[in-house]
Formats: structure tokens, sequence, C-alpha cells
């Protein structure tokens, strides 16, 4: 038999990542603040989920500076977009196939 789970992503089992990538996927751009204010978390906790996001490359990470202040955009990979969709459609398998 085959397992209900396969193709459930671990990286998006924190609500912190999984949230982030939702906002990404639907948006070319994201700002720091803007992830922030959504997911509403601290600083250092949305920075490590998005670092371990950037590290398998699932996003872009492109900081410029306004002025002298500093601004940080994400961006969603091709390959961070498929991940997610695999991750969608292994967890609506998984509803569909509870249902009975």
């Amino acid at each position: 038999m085959k397992s209900l789970i396969t193709n459930i992503n671990k990286l998006f089992e924190s609500r912190i990542r999984l949230g982030a990538m939702s906002i990404l996927v639907v948006n070319d751009k994201v700002d720091f603040n803007t992830l922030k204010k959504l997911l509403e978390v601290t600083d250092g906790n949305l920075a490590s989920h998005l670092k371990a996001l950037e590290k398998n490359e699932l996003i872009t990470v492109h900081k410029l500076f306004i002025g002298r202040k500093p601004k940080t955009n994400y961006m969603i990979t091709k390959k961070g977009k498929n991940a997610f969709k695999e991750h969608l459609n292994a967890l609506e398998h998984l509803i569909k196939s509870q249902k009975g």
C-alpha cells in the first residue's frame, strides 16, 4: 500500500514557511517587512525561516538600498513553485483519501 503522505514536504510543516510560500506564490516579490506583518512574527524568527527556504533554493533574496535604508525583497523560484504545488497536491490527495 502506497503511503498517504508521499510528497508532503517537511519544509512546509512550519506555519511560517507555509505562510511565506503562500504569499510568495501569488506575488512577484514581497519585502521583509510586509512578510513580517502578514505572518505576525519577529524579525529573527522570520529571518531563520526564510534562510531555510533560500538554502533549499525555493526562494531568492534581493537586497538593495533606498537612500540609506536597506530593503530586502523575496521571490519564489521555479523550484519553489514546483515544490509548493507538489505539497498542495499531496495535501489534497491526503484529504480526498480520508473522505469515504
